[in-house]
């Protein structure tokens, strides 16, 4: 066997891994406080961040905002969430947890923004711009993608 095709498993052997552990990362966290992984990481970004905006929260998730407010939909009706909004300027919409969010939160497992998120950010600048452009070629070998995807969190895929 020739070793581009040993490193070729190798590689889809380590993505199995990666995508395995994600997917039983975010199984634990829908067992541990009945949400889904990226409802989680919103509610942690709003207890870090009391007050913030849709848009704001879709940046920090690095996510489109009608998805982000649709995933806003699903924590606001399990009353984790609460938006308000502004006396002065009724069109800007405020996020905050509710007490039954903190409560979630506290049972979830760690690292609330998903083990993927985390283990990225622990990675040194270098790495990670080195992973960026090795992914980035990977995904134009693969032809024609949908790119949309990439402003979705990893737990509606």
């Amino acid at each position: 066997m020739n070793p581009n095709a040993l490193a070729a498993r190798e590689a889809l052997r380590q993505f199995r891994v990666i995508f395995g552990a994600v997917r039983q990362h975010f199984q634990a966290v829908e067992k541990a406080c009945g949400v889904s992984g990226a409802q989680i990481w919103a509610m942690a970004a709003l207890r870090q961040t009391p007050g913030m905006k849709v848009s704001e929260l879709a940046q920090t998730l690095s996510i489109h905002a009608s998805t982000a407010s649709n995933l806003l939909d699903k924590i606001e009706k399990s009353g984790l969430i609460r938006r308000e909004r502004n006396s002065v300027d009724q069109r800007v919409v405020r996020l905050y947890l509710t007490d039954a969010g903190e409560k979630a939160l506290g049972k979830a497992p760690q690292p609330l923004t998903g083990i993927l998120t985390h283990a990225l950010g622990q990675l040194p600048d270098e790495a990670l711009s080195r992973l960026n452009q090795d992914l980035a070629t990977l995904i134009a070998h693969m032809g024609e993608v949908n790119t949309q995807y990439a402003q979705k969190p990893l737990s509606e895929l």
